[in-house]
């Protein structure tokens, strides 16, 4: 898929990988819907890059996690622009609890991170599924991470929850081919501020991996946009990891 002119949906497009996917869309053409729940100002500004390097770009508020929500940005894009040729279901939450700390992992915190991770990427899939089927054509692509792939990562209810992210993925591409293409991506460590106040945990870990380099979001944003343009391509988790996995 070429995605000039064509509309874009990032959720969490304010920060880090969200931001930076946001900006690559733009840059390739596209008018992007920067998602945020709670971070108005990190949205605005990332809208307010986008368009001082001649691009296009709004923030839309929705929380991903209520299906109602999602909905109405859904419909208040359409109402505007017409339809939703791309979504990148980037939003996601974490709590950093030691592997081993079975009792801290709370049902409450199975379910907070259930209901944006998994249950709000499904949510933003189906809302904007109607309409790249009436145009018989879309991409989806979903961020996962390796923690999905290891079984270790922040939290065991985080870790967890991204392995149902890529399983999500590979239903969906099932259920929604051929018209739509939904693949996704698993960063490893990504310098974001997903690492804020652990820095020193995040640089000691680049003597591990195989290219003894932290990546960066604009690197996992040329992915993902790579996805989206790939028209042979559906069903894929593609590791992004410096080696980390290997």
């Amino acid at each position: 898929m070429n995605v000039m002119n064509k509309i874009a949906l990032v959720t969490g497009g304010g920060t880090g990988i969200g931001r930076a996917a946001s900006m690559e869309l733009a840059k390739r053409g596209a008018i992007v819907a920067v998602n945020y729940s709670r971070s108005q100002s990190e949205a605005q500004e990332t809208v307010d890059m986008i368009k001082k390097a001649g691009g296009r770009a709004f923030a839309i508020q929705a929380d991903v996690s209520k299906n109602s929500e999602v909905q109405d940005m859904v419909q208040s894009i359409v109402k505007t622009y017409g339809t939703i040729d791309v979504l990148v279901n980037n939003a996601s939450i974490t709590r950093h609890i030691p592997m081993d700390d079975l009792k801290a992992a709370t049902e409450d915190i199975w379910d907070e991170l259930y209901a944006v991770n998994v249950k709000g990427m499904f949510f933003c899939a189906r809302a904007v599924v109607p309409f790249m089927k009436k145009s018989k054509a879309g991409a989806i692509v979903n961020v996962g991470s390796i923690a999905g792939l290891t079984g270790a990562g922040s939290s065991m209810p985080y870790a967890v929850s991204k392995s149902a992210v890529h399983g999500l993925t590979k239903s969906l591409a099932h259920a929604l081919a051929p018209e739509i293409r939904v693949s996704g991506v698993a960063p490893g460590a990504v310098a974001t501020r997903w690492w804020a106040g652990r820095e020193e945990k995040m640089k000691s870990m680049i003597g591990t991996l195989l290219l003894q380099r932290i990546a960066e979001p604009d690197e996992v944003a040329k992915l993902i946009c790579s996805l989206v343009e790939q028209e042979s391509l559906t069903g894929q988790i593609i590791t992004i990891d410096s080696g980390q996995t290997l």
